[in-house]
């Protein structure tokens, strides 16, 4: 198995170097549709993020009980991601992004309209289905569809998924100081824009590619029996735990308004967007995907770490979250790279296996966060999302020989 994947990854690696040539900005019409699509899905993440306090008091629900807005979103994405192959190669690509946007856009607005906490995670549930089917097709779309490569294809992705990261908190921030609905109204509204740009801008051409071979839902599971794929699931897995501590629980301890959170994460998602553009590819070149996917975990286990022993210094907190901007935007590139050339199967479907494992932490850590707060203190949380990031390096290293050949083929490449 590790020589297939090996013969595969080195084959695509080869296509890239070919095509490696050509500016990653020369792109077709249809990549950019995708790519400015997915900064408005992703703005609604960062939209929402610097009004969890505003909603917790103004809704009267604990803080374990507001970080269930992001447990029932990621719970629903990770099971849906297993059905996103079987629907966009039935549907096409054009056709499942547009579902996948209209189901975004109906329950963000149905959740600006609710008038309860428990109504309220219920919604972001389905906002949680239409954001897998997105992102999942998103992800195989621009890969392709794009004439730079894999490697340049994913910066592109990645830059999309920083740039709306970073820009939404500050229009969440400004929107959210008028009411805690504004931010959801208002990704309706951007979803309404996305909407028109895939129908306007998408070729219909796009939809004979994936019709060509219908997925079936057993798929993902197969491509787990991968054992590459597999050990990049369960790493994501365990360093979601850091990740979604830092973005649901940090604006409990920050003791900022709208707009403070807003620019705070502003600042996290410009060095999120900039770092996963413009370093983790020289990182890649000159140390390797492992090595310095695995440096940017420890880095980030000790900033959760320093934000658990300094919990009650703010600027150490507010600091501490920007600073992680950049080990995320490195660690993400490095991985979702890793990810698609990892095992011998469609890149959908790879897709679709790996989100499904992430997303499992990303479901867990939120309210895990918020409990552990609640029982014990506000340092708890960041100390123990540390823990689960260093376990995530350290299972990176007991199955190295599983995974080095995506390495190897980096050095031959």
């Amino acid at each position: 198995m590790a020589s297939t994947s090996q013969s595969v990854t080195s084959s695509q690696n080869a296509n890239d170097l070919t095509l490696g040539q050509s500016s990653i900005l020369n792109q077709p019409r249809s990549v950019w549709a995708v790519f400015f699509a997915c900064i408005i899905a992703f703005m609604g993440l960062g939209l929402v993020d610097p009004i969890l306090p505003a909603i917790a008091k103004q809704l009267n629900a604990s803080q374990s009980q507001v970080t269930l807005l992001f447990t029932s979103y990621n719970a629903v994405m990770a099971v849906a991601m297993l059905i996103t192959g079987m629907i966009s190669s039935r549907l096409g690509i054009k056709w499942t992004l547009i579902a996948g946007i209209i189901i975004i856009a109906v329950f963000s607005a149905l959740g600006g309209l609710s008038n309860g906490i428990w109504t309220l995670v219920s919604l972001r549930g389905g906002w949680g289905l239409g954001n897998a089917l997105f992102v999942a097709t998103a992800l195989a779309a621009i890969v392709s569809l794009s004439t730079g490569g894999t490697a340049k294809a994913i910066i592109l992705y990645e830059a999309a998924i920083g740039l709306g990261i970073s820009v939404g908190p500050l229009l969440g921030g400004w929107l959210g100081a008028m009411s805690w609905r504004g931010p959801f109204l208002g990704v309706a509204v951007l979803m309404v824009v996305a909407f028109f740009g895939l129908l306007l801008l998408m070729p219909k051409a796009t939809n004979q590619n994936n019709n060509k071979v219908k997925t079936s839902l057993m798929d993902p599971f197969r491509a787990l029996k991968h054992r590459s794929l597999l050990v990049f699931g369960i790493a994501a897995a365990l360093y979601n735990f850091g990740f979604f501590t830092l973005l649901a629980y940090a604006p409990f301890v920050m003791g900022l308004d709208e707009h403070g959170l807003g620019f705070v994460f502003l600042g996290w998602g410009i060095l999120l967007a900039v770092t996963s553009v413009f370093m983790a590819p020289k990182l890649q070149e000159r140390f390797g995907t492992i090595k310095s996917m695995c440096t940017m975990l420890i880095l980030f286990a000790l900033v959760l770490l320093a934000m658990g022993i300094w919990t009650e210094q703010q600027w150490v907190v507010i600091a501490s979250v920007i600073i992680a901007g950049a080990l995320l935007g490195n660690n993400n590139t490095l991985i979702t790279t890793a990810v698609m050339n990892s095992a011998p199967v469609e890149r959908s479907t790879a897709s679709a296996a790996y989100s499904f494992l992430r997303f499992i932490g990303g479901a867990i850590a939120p309210y895990f966060a918020g409990r552990l707060a609640e029982i014990f203190n506000p340092s708890v949380p960041f100390i123990t999302g540390a823990g689960f990031v260093l376990l995530a390096v350290i299972f990176i290293w007991v199955n190295t020989r599983h995974i080095q050949h995506v390495d190897q083929a980096e050095a031959g490449h």
